[in-house]
């Protein structure tokens, strides 16, 4: 079991990601939509800050080529804005492809 930090402060931010044992598996994307339905449902009920933010594990676990590939992230509304350049990150290479995954 993952032992987490917590920020004991009131009003703070939490920031986590969702993982399977399996980093492989397909299952968290094949179900995205139910996960976006339940928290739809949650925010009407009881209602919280989501924040928006660039995620660049889909390439480094190796599911899409290009961040801009990746359709269930924030990064395509940040380019509609003009925040960022569709190409942001095509460029970007890891060192390691272990990313820090137990073996």
């Amino acid at each position: 079991m993952v032992l987490y930090r917590r920020n004991r402060v009131e009003g703070g931010t939490y920031f986590f990601t969702v993982t399977l044992r399996n980093r492989k598996s397909s299952v968290l994307v094949d179900w995205v939509d139910d996960l976006r339905e339940c928290v739809r449902s949650v925010l009407r009920e009881k209602p919280f800050l989501i924040i928006d933010y660039i995620d660049y594990n889909p390439v480094k676990h190796g599911w899409v080529k290009r961040v801009s590939d990746w359709p269930y992230s924030t990064f395509h509304k940040y380019v509609e804005k003009g925040i960022y350049p569709a190409d942001w990150g095509d460029n970007y290479s890891e060192s390691s492809d272990d990313y820090g995954e137990p073996p």
